[in-house]
């Protein structure tokens, strides 16, 4: 993969017949020649990885070994906490299923439960995107299966009217060098160019047609008809 140099963005374009206006956008951005966003190593989706944070309303899977009468699920309540036999109630909110483990093993060894070995598992999905912008409900989404952008803007209930579709950024980190994609929606559902593949811990950006942008403003919009923009944003 080739990166070209900060300079050679200030020159005029011609792709396809399309003219457009030279790309600034933020200090120290560089264009990159190819026209497909790179995939995450397995290093970058394992390193990107935090322990999952136990919340509210969560289920547990709690195994106390050799203790089969203690082992069960419980759903965290509204307040946080969980209630067990012998354990009593707990903070589980807050607390990572490790450190849950330790609190359970600790209250059921001051009841008398001899060197308790115990385990938690969450009942929850640890791969998620990122969904911002103009679309109906952003957040957190898992990710199940082979995702594509289409198919995470239509996760998030679609694009709200004041979407500007010609204007739909991908973030991602490969190698610890993040990259920033520029995408036209209406494109790819034409199928001029495909659509795109998302990965776990990718951010996608649905623009506003009138809000801040990283890439500079493209006089002729149908310059992405033809392909994405990608860019290293360090």
């Amino acid at each position: 993969m080739r990166v070209l140099p900060y300079f050679a963005m200030l020159t005029l374009l011609v792709i396809g017949g399309c003219a457009r206006e030279k790309f600034e956008g933020r200090p120290g951005l560089q264009m990159v020649e190819n026209s497909t966003l790179p995939a995450p190593t397995r290093a970058d989706l394992v390193q990107l990885q935090r322990p999952y944070v136990i919340g509210p309303a969560d289920r547990v899977a709690i195994d106390v070994y050799g203790v089969p009468e203690l082992s069960r699920t419980v759903q965290v309540d509204t307040n946080g906490r969980i209630s067990l036999p012998l354990a009593g109630d707990i903070e589980a909110a807050g607390n990572t299923p490790a450190q849950l483990a330790g609190l359970i093993a600790a209250s059921l060894r001051q009841r008398y439960v001899r060197d308790p070995q115990v385990t938690v598992n969450v009942d929850t999905v640890n791969q998620m995107v990122t969904i911002d912008g103009q679309v109906a409900k952003p957040g957190l989404y898992p990710i199940s299966g082979q995702m594509t952008l289409m198919r995470v803007v239509a996760t998030a209930e679609g694009a709200t009217q004041y979407a500007d579709l010609n204007y739909i950024v991908v973030y991602r980190q490969v190698n610890g060098t993040q990259y920033a994609a520029l995408y036209d929606l209406r494109a790819i559902r034409d199928g001029i160019y495909p659509d795109p593949q998302i990965y776990p811990n990718d951010v996608v950006y649905v623009g506003e047609s009138r809000g801040r942008r990283l890439f500079s403003d493209i006089i002729a919009s149908s310059a992405l008809l033809s392909a994405p923009l990608i860019a290293i944003l360090r």
